[in-house]
Parts: structure tokens; sequence; C-alpha cells
């Protein structure tokens, strides 16, 4: 299958790691800064037949790629996204699958329109931890859901940003719950039922006063089901990365996935003792070497899959839209001071940019 990827940056490496787990023909790299794709090239190890691009309309036209990765600033996955549809090219889309509404329901509309496959890459759902906790949900073995959490509790200093200009804007990003949160915030959701009834959240930023939007988000979900959510997002920890945690609480069992990105179970307890929780921790332990943990290899050979047997992926653009919604409704919420109904039709980071301070281009 002939792949490219758009996009060469902090999360790349992943993405060409994955392509070639995964036997893809890697055909072509994208990205404006031509020594990005150099540096792929040689620390992978990739055939010079490898054609690189700085213009992705170019790519599309000559290359004619089955299955494009979007990897760019999350400003720019939106209007990329359409391009490659409109070429007939499957896609995997990095988080968040754009930063409006109207702009993932169009990706989601075109896409069903061109009959493409579109995945938002949440890989954190193909976790052996986060595996184990769906199979619990889906065989009701907490019985009645009464609440879940979402702790990001990260680190990001002044050179972070600096070595990206887009990050912690508005219009190219967002701040903490849309960067480095909204994993968790889509674990939390997609456990808890999906369906929300309303949100509460309140946002600031505490310590990185050379950015646009958030390092600190809270949140009080009412899902549809009766359960409640709670989030809790930051990147002020010190002096480094701390945790990432999901726990989920019921009427017979209680869950708490932790380590520094959801990849370990440190607790296990339900009433009907159909496995040993000793065991479930051992069997569930994974110690990845940064917090983006080894999910894509696996969510790559979902779409493969997907685009071979003619289904939807197993994180789909749909997900990717109820991922992006849920953090915008927390946005909104800080925003408004009022409590946030679901659902949302149209909203985006760009109505926030007057939130500490700025003010919307003319």
């Amino acid at each position: 299958m002939k792949y490219a990827l758009i996009g060469c940056g902090r999360i790349s490496p992943n993405h060409i790691v994955a392509a070639l787990n995964n036997h893809l023909e890697i055909a072509a790299l994208c990205d404006i800064v031509t020594d990005n794709m150099k540096d792929k090239v040689l620390k992978h190890k990739l055939s010079s037949d490898v054609a690189q691009y700085t213009d992705y309309h170019k790519m599309l036209e000559e290359v004619k790629p089955e299955l494009v990765a979007i990897a760019t600033e999350s400003g720019k996955h939106a209007q990329i996204a359409l391009d490659c549809i409109d070429a007939g090219c499957n896609l995997i889309i990095e988080k968040p699958i754009a930063l409006s509404l109207k702009d993932a329901d169009e990706i989601i509309a075109r896409a069903r329109d061109k009959g493409v496959k579109v995945c938002a890459c949440h890989q954190n759902r193909f976790n052996k931890s986060v595996l184990k906790i769906r199979e619990a949900i889906e065989m009701q073995r907490f019985g009645r859901l009464y609440y879940g959490t979402a702790h990001i509790r990260w680190a990001r200093d002044y050179e972070y940003y600096a070595r990206a200009k887009w990050r912690g804007t508005w219009e190219q990003d967002g701040g903490a719950l849309m960067n480095q949160c909204i994993h968790d915030i889509d674990l939390l959701r997609w456990m808890m039922g999906d369906e929300v009834d309303e949100v509460i959240g309140f946002t600031d930023r505490l310590k990185h006063d050379y950015i646009e939007a958030e390092d600190l988000g809270l949140a009080l979900i009412r899902f549809k089901n009766g359960s409640y959510g709670i989030v809790e997002g930051t990147t002020n920890v010190y002096p480094r990365n701390l945790e990432e945690t999901l726990y989920i609480f019921g009427e017979k069992g209680t869950v708490k996935a932790g380590g520094e990105a959801v990849n370990i179970i440190e607790e296990w307890r339900f009433s009907d003792y159909l496995d040993d929780p000793e065991e479930v921790k051992k069997e569930c332990h994974e110690n990845p070497p940064n917090i983006y943990g080894f999910g894509h290899s696996k969510l790559y050979a979902d779409v493969i899959q997907a685009i071979e047997q003619n289904r939807a992926p197993y994180v789909d653009a749909q997900a990717g839209r109820r991922a992006l919604e849920l953090v915008l409704a927390i946005y909104e919420a800080a925003y408004t001071g009022k409590t946030v109904k679901f659902p949302m039709t149209d909203c985006s980071t760009m109505d926030f940019v007057s939130r500490f301070g700025g003010k919307a281009e003319e």
C-alpha cells in the first residue's frame, strides 16, 4: 500500500516506524522544512527512492498515495485532510482531528461521500491497559458506572514552545487540554458511554505567559447514562512529566490505569473475581520510551485492515470529533462561566482568542 507522511516534526518518527512495522511502501515525505525530511530519511534508513516534497498538493498529484498520515500543526489538519480526501486518499490524522467542529463535520461528510477511511490518531486506545479496561466495560463488569477521572500532570517549558511558534496559539493549537490532554479526555469520554449531557469547566494560564492558551484545565462532566467525569489537565508540573491516569469507578469494579501515559494497570478490583489482579497488572504493564507509547503501529495495522476489509477504523473520524467536542465544551464553559449543553454544533478554538487578554485578528 503506497503511503505518504505530511509533516516531519516531533511526532513523525512514530508514524514512520509504524509504517515500516506494517510494511507500507513509504513513497513520499512532505514538510515545508527540507531538513526535517532529510533527517528522517537518514534516521530511519529510508530508501533514496522516497520522494521529498515541500508542497503536499504536488505530492498528491504526482505520488497518488493510498494512505496519508497528517502530522502537521493542528490548525492545518483540516484543510490538508479535505484536500487529501478529494484526491481519494485514506487518512490517519494526528490529534486533534481539527480545531473546529465545522471542519470536523466536513471531514466526516466528505470522507463518506468519497468512500475513503479516516482515522483519528488517538493511539492510546491501543495500550494494553486501555484495551483491558475497555474489555471490562463491554463485558459490563463494572455494573452501573458511577464516575471516571482523567488526570494529565505534565510539564512543558519555554524551550518546548520556542521550538515551534505555533504551539499554544489559538489559531494553530490551543492549550494544554487540546494538545497534551486530549488523549486522556478521549479515553474518559469513550469509557463512560460517549454521550455527554453537560459540562462545566475552568481554564487558566498560570505559568506560561508567552502562550495564548491555557496551561491548566479543570472540568466536571455529566454523561447521559447518569455517570460523571472529572478532568484535570496541566503542563505546569515541576520539574518534569509526572503521570497520566485514568480511573473508572463502578458499582462492582474499580480500576486505575497510570504511568506516564496510561500504560500500566495500577488497580484492578472487581466483584466477579474473573481474573487475578496481579496477573492483569503484569500482563498490561508497558514501559514505552516516551509519552507516545507503542500504539501507533497497532493503530496503523487496524487502518490498513479497515481499508482492505472496507470497514470503519477502530478509532474513526467520529471518535476524533467527540474528543474535540469535549475539549471545546470545556473551553466554552470556562470562557462564558456557564454550563455547556450537548450536543455542540459550531465551536472553534478561534472563539476564545480573547480568553487571556488576546484579541481576534481583524
